[in-house]
């Protein structure tokens, strides 16, 4: 698939959008290494973006096509958004996410900007960000609530604590735990579900693809839009 360069027609709108019927790759790499998704919903034109853990589905038994599970507080914004507007999009990417030192930037405070880092420490950054730091990928997707007490959503649940649950040995967190925690007692937590209906793929260089997420045979021509 031919990559598409960053210009102002890909950025504006996406009259290059590509129809495929799997995901490619490197967005479902991207999906399986990172923890974090950013949420964004939208209701009566106020956005609201949340960071969110989510568990990645190819399939499973109650959906052939490709899902993102979440879970929430009944009482959160997101849920009132959703029930208003099923439109979502995500943020995802598994970048080093770290600020590199700036020349002459000053902390907040006034405190003086980090030493450079040594040349042994810039190449295993360098390392590490060649091996982990590829694309970003934005989806748009209809998100809706798994029908509460349903078998849909205990096994969504399960998928979602076994997916998110960390100890201090795997490098889990407060918020991770807090998480795990909420979701393994609490009763009034929604599992939201988000069907991908497409995706913009963003490397560092400024490369920019659009695709379409469609079934089987449905309009493709040769593979292709």
């Amino acid at each position: 698939m031919d990559k598409i360069p960053l210009n102002y027609e890909a950025s504006e709108g996406d009259c290059n959008k590509q129809n495929v019927t799997t995901l490619p790759p490197e967005v479902i790499q991207c999906l399986e290494n990172a923890r974090f998704l950013h949420l964004a919903t939208c209701s009566d034109n106020v956005p609201h973006v949340s960071l969110m853990n989510y568990t990645y589905l190819p399939s499973s038994p109650y959906s052939p096509s490709p899902v993102i599970v979440m879970t929430t507080n009944a009482a959160s914004r997101k849920i009132t958004n959703i029930v208003s507007n099923p439109a979502v999009s995500l943020l995802v990417h598994d970048w080093v996410s770290h600020r590199p030192p700036t020349h002459g930037r000053r902390l907040s405070g006034g405190s003086p900007p980090p030493e450079a880092p040594s040349s042994l420490a810039s190449l295993l950054l360098n390392l590490n960000t060649a091996a982990v730091s590829s694309i970003s990928a934005t989806i748009g997707g209809a998100a809706r609530l798994a029908p509460a007490g349903s078998e849909e959503e205990r096994f969504l649940k399960e998928q979602h604590l076994e997916n998110n649950t960390y100890d201090e040995a795997t490098g889990g967190n407060a918020g991770q735990q807090q998480s795990s925690e909420l979701l393994a007692n609490g009763d009034d937590v929604k599992v939201i579900v988000v069907d991908i209906k497409d995706v913009r793929i963003s490397d560092y260089k400024g490369n920019v693809r659009d695709l379409a997420l469609v079934s089987e045979g449905a309009g493709m021509v040769n593979g292709a839009s």
